[in-house]
């Protein structure tokens, strides 16, 4: 559906590199390039963070409220182990996290979890959204487990405060504090089989989040989940470690995935059916930026709604389409059976057409 980017420039011209890993004994792994996509929310009034989410968070009291509902997770395969975090979001013993902490131990390997007070517990993998990054582990055997109280994406705003709670570099019971200090940021990380996930629409933070930090807790000053971050940025050379830009899975995508694959075991997404490449900023007089179409499979829904290999995608449910991730990111937010309004080019001639969306084959 999109084609990876390489690497992404900061304002002042240098580059850093995005990871999104589990950590591996005490050492960074996988500092893999990538590239933010997507844009800030549109600027809010400075009136708009209320007077409650102006101060820090008391992160004591935040820590000893959430940190019992935060578990390290370590995951073997029998040629290598990894670690990161996880939350509990169900009493029965469900655990989210993200799919790139336990993916070395789908395929025959083993899941364990180390609670807040020191137990140690095997766990099995319910399913798992390589697409978004998230999955669902569970432990049985357990008394009632407290669980972590679910927030909204709606209510997160610019400069409110955060806390993050995990186990970074296999450290438990790990807390830092921080603002958001980004909106709907769209992060492409390295994912399985030589393909990339999304994190679609993710909240960005100054909050330290370091490899092991992956499927943790992103909190609010009242405990409620907001986010599960899943990816850092480290400056290329320097030796990694947080540099203060710190990506996290919104809570509602976050809360929808994990109820489908406690539900069904998997995940369903949505499908275009179209092979896309990015168009870049062009010359006046070139062609529009967007999304170039180079081959629509045919009776897919793009194919229904009219649209054709050569046809450029300027726009998608209201909003300018700068790449292809920008309709891949769609798939992953969209239900099959959703209608996008598309706007395209054909010939240097502006259009518009409706798509309805299916199931991914």
């Amino acid at each position: 559906m999109h084609t990876p980017a390489h690497a992404a420039g900061h304002g002042g011209g240098g580059q850093w590199r995005i990871w999104a890993s589990a950590a591996t004994a005490v050492l960074m792994i996988a500092v893999v390039a990538a590239a933010i996509v997507g844009t800030n929310r549109p600027p809010q009034s400075t009136l708009a963070v209320a007077a409650d989410q102006a101060s820090v968070c008391s992160a004591t009291q935040v820590a000893e409220q959430v940190l019992p509902t935060v578990v390290t997770i370590s995951a073997t395969n029998g040629r290598g182990a990894g670690t990161g975090s996880g939350e509990v979001i169900r009493s029965d013993g469900h655990i989210l996290t993200n799919n790139h902490v336990i993916a070395l131990a789908a395929d025959g390997g083993q899941v364990s979890v180390v609670f807040n007070d020191g137990r140690s517990v095997p766990a099995v993998i319910v399913g798992r959204d390589p697409k978004t990054d998230l999955a669902v582990i569970k432990v049985d055997g357990q008394p009632p487990l407290p669980v972590i109280p679910f927030g909204s994406s709606d209510d997160v705003v610019v400069g409110q405060p955060v806390v993050v709670l995990g186990a970074p570099l296999g450290l438990s019971n790990t807390v830092t504090s921080g603002i958001v200090s980004a909106l709907d940021r769209t992060i492409e990380v390295p994912g399985e089989a030589g393909e990339s996930a999304l994190l679609v629409s993710s909240v960005q933070t100054d909050a330290a989040i370091n490899p092991g930090n992956s499927g943790g807790a992103m909190v609010d000053c009242a405990g409620q989940l907001i986010g599960v971050p899943s990816a850092g940025a480290t400056v290329p050379d320097s030796g990694g470690g947080s540099i203060g830009l710190g990506f996290a899975i919104p809570v509602d995508l976050a809360r929808a995935v994990s109820e489908e694959i406690i539900a069904t075991g998997k995940v369903t997404h949505a499908y275009f059916g179209l092979s896309l490449a990015t168009v870049p900023p062009a010359a006046p007089g070139g062609p529009p930026r967007g999304a170039y179409i180079r081959a629509v499979v045919p009776g897919a829904p793009a194919a229904a709604a009219g649209l054709r290999a050569g046809d450029i995608i300027t726009s998608a449910d209201g909003k300018p389409v700068l790449s292809t991730d920008d309709i891949a990111a769609l798939t992953l937010t969209k239900d099959p059976g959703d209608r996008v309004v598309i706007g395209y080019a054909r010939d240097g001639k502006p259009a518009e057409t409706t798509v309805t969306l299916a199931p991914a084959p």
